[in-house]
């Protein structure tokens, strides 16, 4: 219980001694799970740091031609003389 109080306090955690003893229970049981863990062994079999095969997905970056400016401006709320018009949001 002292080693549980101890992990709370560095948490943080204000715990009163119900839930020092729930989570008493929680952390053996974490802790089982570990041993059940270490009972395998490991030896002969390679790293693998990922259970699929890591490789980069590039698209082509190649130039296309893009919007024309009147195709650009057809949603704009507001244009002049070719240009978007949007609100001042600075004043002086």
């Amino acid at each position: 219980m002292d080693e549980v109080r101890h992990v709370a306090q560095l948490a943080r955690l204000e715990l009163d001694d119900v839930e020092l003893a729930a989570f008493q229970g929680e952390l053996n049981a974490l802790l089982g799970y570990f041993h059940d863990l270490q009972a395998h062994s490991l030896e002969g079999l390679a790293n693998q740091p990922h259970l699929i095969d890591l490789f980069n997905v590039w698209a082509v970056d190649a130039p296309k031609s893009g919007f024309s400016p009147t195709a650009s401006l057809r949603n704009a709320a507001v244009t002049k003389a070719g240009l978007f018009i949007a609100p001042t949001i600075i004043e002086d």
